[in-house]
């Protein structure tokens, strides 16, 4: 059984799987596969770009999404005419010439991987270039073009090791698309001393989940910077500590975006330094 993984921390953004995929598709017919895929309006592999963060403490991840080809698909138990299957290898495929266009898998996909061609009254989707596969290819068009190895492609028995290292899909729809390194939130920040004007390295911040007790700390960077990643959305409380300064708390850090908390002005503590 074939599978497909997603190392997400390797994707750097070049566009080569989308435009492979189109390259592939668009004004090709590949009956029964796939009829051709639109120019514009679909995209069967689709890298999206999340902005995440505010200035100055900004980054960027690419996410590619395709059809996960589900063993449990819930596109497959939608349609009326029974056009679409899973194939031997895993890969599920819609039949262009047994789609009636009753939509109904384009609402029933929970991962928006169905698109809906008007012209020809036909739902559409990868195929994970089912075509070349038959033909002997080792992998499609979008993993051969992947210059980082974002993606990788082969038999299920044989990506065990990736498999294991992707992050659990919440919905139960037993993809055979796997994810590693999905974004998570980060909480980040700057510790400076208000009196020297200047930032101040080696600060311990800790940040504690108010839920589960779990605690991430991390230390600022010559230029006061910190950076606490691969967090999970919930309700947070921030320290920040120094030798011969005062702690600073702050209260209420909630991760249901991606945390700036700007520039935190820690203060001498007098007691020790006149001590």
């Amino acid at each position: 059984m074939k599978t497909l993984i997603v190392d997400v921390s390797k994707c750097n953004g070049c566009y080569n799987c989308q435009v492979a995929c189109k390259d592939e598709h668009v004004g090709n017919d590949w009956s029964p596969y796939a009829k051709p895929q639109p120019d514009t309006g679909q995209f069967w592999m689709k890298l999206t770009e999340n902005v995440r963060g505010t200035v100055p403490k900004v980054r960027i991840t690419y996410v590619p999404e395709v059809c996960r080809h589900c063993d449990n698909a819930p596109c497959i138990q939608s349609c009326k005419e029974n056009a679409i299957f899973k194939r031997d290898d895993g890969m599920v495929v819609i039949n262009p010439e047994k789609c009636s266009g009753h939509r109904n898998c384009v609402d029933a996909c929970p991962y928006g991987a169905i698109y809906f061609n008007w012209d020809i009254n036909i739902a559409q989707k990868c195929t994970m270039c089912a075509h070349l596969l038959d033909q002997g290819w080792k992998e499609p068009r979008c993993v051969e073009l992947c210059p980082t190895g974002a993606l990788t492609f082969g038999e299920e028995t044989e990506l065990t090791d990736l498999i294991e290292k992707a992050d659990p899909d919440s919905s139960n729809t037993k993809p055979r698309v796997h994810y590693i390194d999905l974004p998570k939130r980060f909480v980040t920040g700057a510790v400076f001393d208000p009196e020297e004007d200047e930032c101040i390295q080696g600060a311990t911040v800790t940040l504690t989940n108010l839920k589960t007790a779990e605690v991430f700390a991390t230390q600022t960077n010559h230029f006061g910077d910190f950076w606490i990643r691969k967090l999970a959305v919930g309700d947070y409380t921030l320290s920040v500590e120094k030798s011969g300064y005062l702690v600073k708390k702050i209260d209420a850090i909630s991760t249901e975006k991606d945390v700036n908390v700007g520039d935190i002005a820690l203060y001498p503590d007098a007691s020790v330094r006149s001590a």
